[in-house]
């Protein structure tokens, strides 16, 4: 078995700090949350997701856990080696469906299946674990008072002025360009519409707040490993009058390629360089490297269609309190998606008649 490169913290209750007001902060986004989905109800008679409503890849394929990890890295859904079915559902964090000139950025919730283990309050007749990711190493907003703030400003802006968007997405584009240039990164220009019109296939997805790895505690990665999916990093993509760009993309790669992803871990080591209440915090990969746990094979298919996205945009959730408690998430704004996925997930299925499952 091999031995780690680092020595892994264990967790203790006390790493996790809960405000005072946590409870109201939770209140005021699942109102502007309420929000989003009224709006986009009243205005397309299909009830949505709140955020990341519009899917561009609805992928089925197979986790195959790595052998002979350490027993730090052997937890939870990664504890034993053998392969699981797996659903992987690719977005753009909107609440409205925009067209892709609107470019912001990109999501990925994977959902592994028949995943034995003591469950999360909530999931106990499941047997699947859930990762929701985005393509950012750390998150817009360092805990749900700044987010809750942030998510009023977007609730006021759904369902209005797309072609105004569309406008503004291009000037920020060319904002975020000149800063990439120099050498920065701006996650807000990125949230706006800024983010580059690049392929989404070739990105890398992050957790970006962490959650229990058994006894310790870890932020997960996704990337994408094979040559056909690696050569797609960066790579632009033409959206002038195309507002389906991103999942043209998609659909047209797996039409005649596969693609695989390694599953990466990376442990904390040292609570001040790696705290949990601070989302914005990038935890040092000189500290502690992301390491491979399993690889996610995707054989060619459709990509996406509308018997896909009626089965799994409109049939399932995805969240990252759907699984074991040994990856029990950390920290406020993990704590905040519980009551806010558990609202969302219910008001698609009494508006829209569709009772949401579980796969087995």
């Amino acid at each position: 078995m091999p031995q780690l490169p680092i020595r892994p913290l264990p967790f203790e209750p006390q790493f996790e700090q809960i405000h005072e007001s946590e409870a109201d902060t939770q209140q005021e986004i699942m109102d502007s949350l309420q929000h989003i989905l009224e709006t986009t109800y009243a205005h397309g008679g299909h009830a949505i997701r709140s955020v990341h409503a519009k899917s561009h890849g609805l992928l089925e394929g197979t986790l195959t856990v790595a052998a002979d990890l350490p027993e730090a890295l052997a937890q939870g859904a990664f504890a034993q080696p053998g392969s699981h079915p797996v659903i992987m559902r690719l977005s753009t964090n909107p609440g409205d469906i925009l067209a892709d000139t609107v470019s912001t950025p990109r999501g990925l919730a994977l959902k592994i299946m028949d995943v034995p283990g003591k469950r999360l309050p909530g999931s106990e007749e499941a047997r699947t674990q859930d990762f929701v990711m985005v393509n950012a190493p750390v998150f817009m907003a360092p805990d749900t008072r700044a987010f809750s703030r942030s998510l009023k400003l977007l609730a006021k802006t759904t369902d209005k002025a797309p072609h105004a968007k569309q406008a503004l997405s291009a000037v920020l584009r060319g904002t975020e360009a000149v800063v990439e240039k120099a050498g920065g990164e701006s996650a807000s220009l990125k949230s706006l519409g800024g983010h580059p019109a690049t392929n989404m296939l070739g990105e890398t997805f992050y957790s970006v707040v962490p959650m229990l790895w058994g006894p310790y505690f870890a932020k997960v990665s996704i990337a994408p490993v094979s040559p056909e999916l690696k050569q797609l990093k960066d790579q632009p993509l033409e959206l002038k009058d195309r507002p389906n760009a991103l999942r043209d993309a998609v659909t047209g790669h797996f039409r005649s390629q596969g693609g695989t992803w390694e599953v990466r871990v990376q442990l904390a080591t040292d609570l001040e360089k790696m705290p949990i209440e601070d989302a914005t915090v990038e935890w040092p990969e000189a500290e502690s490297p992301y390491i491979t746990v399993g690889r996610i094979e995707v054989q060619p298919q459709d990509g996406w269609s509308e018997a896909l996205s009626r089965r799994i945009d409109d049939g399932m959730a995805f969240s990252p309190w759907h699984g074991l408690a040994a990856h029990r998430p950390l920290g406020s704004i993990m704590r905040a998606r519980k009551p806010a996925y558990e609202m969302s997930a219910g008001y698609r299925a009494s508006h829209n008649g569709c009772p949401i499952h579980e796969p087995r």
